[in-house]
């Protein structure tokens, strides 16, 4: 597991990871979703995309099966993860339980 991913994930402020495949069209799809989400929760979460081809290692360790799946972290804690496409308002809503 990256030691970068780690540090990432220790953040006070809630981490969002989208894990995609630029092969996948419903992650085309949750990618404009996140461009949305994060003009509504601003600085409130970081938003960050990891590709599962290019990051074997980090998507194994996190057992991701199925892209998109969308997985939220604070102090390196996972607190939220759910694959398949989500909605602007229902992953809007779940990131600001973690604020």
């Amino acid at each position: 597991m990256s030691a970068k991913f780690q540090e990432l994930i220790q953040s006070e402020r809630p981490v969002v990871i989208d894990f995609f495949a630029t092969w996948c069209q419903p992650c085309k799809v949750q990618s404009s979703v996140l461009n949305t989400v994060k003009r509504n929760v601003e600085e409130a979460a970081r938003i960050v995309k990891i590709d599962i081809d290019q990051y074997p290692d980090i998507a194994a360790g996190y057992g991701v099966r199925s892209v998109p799946t969308i997985m939220i972290f604070k102090q390196g804690e996972l607190l939220f993860r759910q694959s398949g496409l989500m909605d602007v308002n229902t992953l809007t809503a779940e990131i600001q339980k973690w604020v």
